[in-house]
């Protein structure tokens, strides 16, 4: 085996203190999202509804105008996009609720100021698209795949494993939602279809990462209690099972952040040239791809060694595992 390049486990604490200084703050803002807007993040229109608003310009217009339009006019996070009706190009505009003609006005002044005349084709009010029974149903499945990826990581690995890739995912799916949450408090950053998509995406890939992570560990406990040559002593000692980790996290080190660095390079690309409208969902895959990253690294494995020598179950044997 090659000697081992960093000592992971040795700082365990530190990167425990990192995790819980990212994810303390988040839970706080959490907590004050439930209490100013009754839900852990600021809703947005696919959660609380809103108003639909069909013009039809006279002269081509661009969107990124009447976004700002929109977002001037008192209705940030509107949905905007053209479609063809009978032939004609239609501007679809998706607001929170508009509750007064003065309101409906406002926006109708300042389109005619930005994009020139247009003719109102209908206003019409609709409910939410992520109802109570759909957030509930969303809710259940997602334990039950929890569920399911416990049963499957404990049989092919073993339960400490599998409680630990779970903490593991709930860390990446907290530190996700509670920097959301705080965006939602400071800039008025509001969730919809498109974050619930994003967290699930950031949970496969926590998972699969912290998976190959542990498939190491795994294949390298036969070397648990065997000699070694210390090169700070110069005397021979055995192996442990926190060694085996830090071994085993070093070999998948380049693999992981290589891995990692193709992603978010794309995903850095998409959310400075791309348009606003995914602009959100990028910044939620970034920070969920670059938690998941650092929990499958510096988290989940020192947690493994954490609960072995918690627990004492930590074997001294070629077949340790």
């Amino acid at each position: 085996m090659k000697p081992i390049k960093i000592d992971l486990v040795k700082y365990r604490w530190l990167w425990f203190g990192i995790s819980l200084a990212i994810l303390i703050p988040g839970i706080v803002g959490i907590i004050i999202c439930c209490l100013k807007y009754h839900a852990p993040l600021k809703p947005g229109i696919d959660f609380t509804g809103g108003s639909i608003l069909q013009y039809q310009f006279e002269k081509p217009v661009d969107l990124e105008p009447i976004r700002q339009v929109l977002s001037d006019s008192g209705f940030p996070g509107s949905q905007v996009q053209m479609a063809q009706i009978s032939g004609e190009q239609v501007v679809i505009m998706r607001t929170k609720a508009i509750e007064s003609e003065s309101d409906k006005q406002k926006i109708d002044n300042h389109l005619r100021e930005t994009c020139g005349p247009f003719k109102m084709l209908s206003v019409d009010k609709v409910s939410a698209t992520i109802g109570p029974e759909l957030l509930m149903s969303g809710i259940l499945s997602l334990l039950v795949t929890f569920a399911i990826m416990i049963c499957y990581i404990a049989y092919r690995f073993k339960l400490d494993y599998a409680i630990c890739a779970i903490i593991a995912l709930f860390h990446d799916a907290l530190a996700l939602c509670g920097i959301f949450a705080l965006l939602g408090l400071i800039s008025g950053t509001e969730v919809d279809s498109l974050f619930i998509s994003a967290i699930l995406t950031v949970i496969g890939f926590s998972v699969h990462d912290t998976i190959v992570v542990f498939d190491r560990i795994r294949e390298n406990t036969k070397y648990v209690g065997s000699k070694k040559l210390d090169a700070n002593s110069g005397k021979e000692r055995r192996l442990s099972f926190a060694d085996i980790a830090n071994e085993s996290v070093n070999q998948t080190l380049a693999r992981s952040i290589y891995t990692s660095l193709t992603v978010l390079i794309t995903l850095t690309s998409l959310f400075l040239l791309g348009g606003v409208t995914t602009r959100d969902f990028v910044l939620a895959m970034l920070i969920g791809i670059a938690s998941g990253t650092y929990s499958s690294i510096f988290n989940a494995s020192c947690l493994l060694v954490f609960w072995r020598e918690l627990k004492g179950t930590q074997r001294q044997t070629k077949f340790a595992t």
